[in-house]
């Protein structure tokens, strides 16, 4: 069995949620993952939780970890834009103190998902948080036109050698399909100049993080969820938001602005908060994490 997904800004999300001040407040994850987040919540209140994720086996192992607190957990299954849409128009919709989104991807999908969102692993073209969806990254990068996987990759990666890949993406499947993450990793790699190659990061980075972000609509999603989740705050609530890339952080961004300078929300932070350098040694994959958050005013009139 793989090391256990090691939560995000574990610290600060428990100092912000400590904030409320009410032990029995409603929590809504909208990235359930692993249960990092829920279990210390969890443990260190009466809350009641909401998880949401896409992925059935990420639910399978959080519903597993956070057993001892299932009188008090609800895990709800799809993408939290979708589920966030059906919960607010429910009868009894009851509006949440506390909503978290933790946008980066779990170890598990990179070491043990088998659905090819690491480079360095030999497993089928797949990229999907939810098996529902249609598309795959296979799909993607045997199907588009070579214009449309260079666009792809430019506005999803922010990969300035994108033409160049997606050149040598299309040269290689008129030879065979590319199958697998390894394969596709070779390509790239034989794409860019040699000084790109042996960079800092592996050459396919930017690449495979455009491709799943394609995939799974995430950027899409992250918008229309974060529109729905600042209003549904209960009075004094608070919205936190952990992104992992620019891409991300600006939408949050973007929306914690609006909502500080014309709403009458408070910006809990004016610039975001980084991740500790404890934090960034004991757990390298937090050193790119920023974290926005957002109170709701305490009235009613939001």
């Amino acid at each position: 069995m793989q090391e256990l997904h090691k939560p995000v800004m574990l610290a600060e999300i428990v100092e912000l949620f400590d904030m409320l001040e009410k032990p029995e407040a409603l929590v809504v994850d909208c990235t359930l993952g692993a249960g990092g987040h829920a279990e210390a919540i969890l443990s260190r209140s009466k809350a009641r939780y909401i998880g949401i994720d896409a992925d059935p086996e990420a639910r399978e192992r959080s519903a597993a970890r956070l057993r001892p607190y299932a009188d008090r957990l609800e895990i709800r299954p799809g993408y939290f834009d979708e589920v966030l849409a059906v919960w607010v128009a429910e009868p009894g919709f009851r509006k949440p103190d506390f909503i978290l989104f933790d946008l980066g991807v779990s170890t598990h999908h990179y070491l043990d998902s088998g659905r090819g969102f690491s480079f360095a692993n030999d497993e089928p073209l797949d990229m999907r948080f939810s098996p529902d969806l249609e598309v795959t990254a296979y799909d993607l990068v045997n199907k588009l036109r070579e214009s449309e996987l260079a666009d792809i990759i430019f506005q999803y990666g922010e990969e300035r050698f994108s033409r160049q890949i997606a050149k040598a993406i299309v040269e290689s499947r008129r030879h065979a399909p590319i199958r697998t993450a390894k394969a596709l990793a070779s390509v790239i790699a034989g794409a860019v100049p040699s000084s790109y190659r042996y960079g800092r990061i592996h050459p396919a980075t930017r690449t495979f993080q455009a491709l799943r972000i394609k995939v799974n609509g995430e950027l899409e999603r992250e918008g229309r969820a974060l529109a729905l989740a600042a209003p549904m705050l209960a009075p004094g609530g608070i919205l936190a938001v952990i992104s992992f890339h620019s891409l991300e952080d600006r939408i949050a961004k973007l929306l914690c602005r609006d909502y500080g300078r014309n709403r009458g929300y408070k910006e809990i932070y004016k610039t975001p908060r980084l991740p500790s350098d404890e934090e960034c040694a004991a757990n390298p994959p937090s050193r790119s994490a920023k974290l926005r958050a957002l109170r709701a005013p305490s009235g009613e009139d939001v």
